[in-house]
This record gives C-alpha cells, sequence and structure tokens, in this order.
C-alpha cells in the first residue's frame, strides 16, 4: 500500500504598504528672552517706563517730604543739611526705569507639530489549489504473510554487589 504526495499550487499576491509623510514644524520663539537681556521691542520698553513713572514720582514726592520733616525737625539739635547732603551722594541708584522684561528659565517658547503619517496596507492573499491523490492499494486474495520482526523476550541485569567488608 502507498499513497503519493498531495499535489499542490500556490498562487501568492503580495502585500503592499505605503506610507506618506509630511515634515514636522518646530517653531522656537526668542523674543520675550530678547526683551529680558534689553533689546525687545521698544514700544514695550517704552510702555514699561511710562507705567513706572508715577511711582517713581510719588517716590520722589516722598522722598522730598521726608527730607523736609528732617530739616523741619530743628530741636533735635542735628545737622540736617549735612546729613542730607551725604544721603544725597549716597542716593544715585534710587530711581531707576525697567525698560528690560523679566528674565526667567522660560523666556523661550519652543512649539513642536509633529508630522502627520498616513498608512495603507492592502493585505496580500494567498490561493491554494490542493489535490489528494488517492492510496494505491494492491493485495492479492488469500495471500497472507505474517512474521514476526522479534520474538519476545526478557532480560533482567542484576546490579553489582560489593562483598568487600
Amino acid at each position: 500500500m502507498r499513497q503519493p504526495e498531495a499535489t499542490v499550487d500556490i498562487q501568492t499576491t503580495p502585500a503592499r504598504l505605503e506610507i506618506h509623510t509630511q515634515q514636522g514644524h518646530l517653531s522656537i520663539d526668542n523674543t520675550d528672552w530678547r526683551d529680558a537681556l534689553g533689546d525687545g521691542p521698544h514700544l514695550e520698553a517704552m510702555h514699561r517706563i511710562y507705567s513706572t513713572c508715577k511711582q517713581i514720582a510719588l517716590q520722589a514726592i516722598a522722598k522730598k517730604v521726608e527730607d523736609g520733616n528732617i530739616m523741619a525737625a530743628i530741636h533735635t539739635r542735628r545737622n540736617a543739611i549735612a546729613e542730607l547732603a551725604v544721603e544725597s551722594t549716597n542716593d544715585v541708584d534710587n530711581f531707576q526705569f525697567m525698560y528690560m522684561g523679566d528674565a526667567s528659565y522660560d523666556n523661550i517658547d519652543i512649539r513642536y507639530q509633529p508630522a502627520t503619517v498616513h498608512i495603507q496596507v492592502q493585505q496580500g492573499q494567498v490561493d491554494m489549489d490542493v489535490q489528494v491523490n488517492r492510496p494505491e492499494i494492491q493485495y492479492y486474495r488469500g495471500k497472507l504473510d505474517i512474521y514476526l520482526s522479534d520474538y519476545p523476550s526478557v532480560e533482567i541485569i542484576p546490579p553489582q554487589v560489593n562483598l568487600k567488608i
């Protein structure tokens, strides 16, 4: 009895993958950084100076009133004019305009738009045509051959016994 191998016909269609991408976009805005260095937009610097002028004027008026109160206190027996002259040499940095922006670690704005990716997949296909071949059987009626390839037997091998005492 024997059976020939099956006949197989395989047709494949390969899968197809298409990927389309657009470039990502990186934008860096350093206007706040330049403004903190004093190299920012001119109009913003003027606006800062303008908005602090009222406060500086009020501080100057308060300083004049304080100086007048010191000079009016004749009963303290101190030299008010000399004290004010010494103090005026130290007041050079009292009234400064801050026209620069705030210094910060977050002065540079970085924005990134990732790329868009379009993926199209066409699946592949496998077509199989299998033809099974029938077994080929040849026999002769009335003929029977029975035989044994090995006769049944059991062999027992005992372990060695150590007789040394």
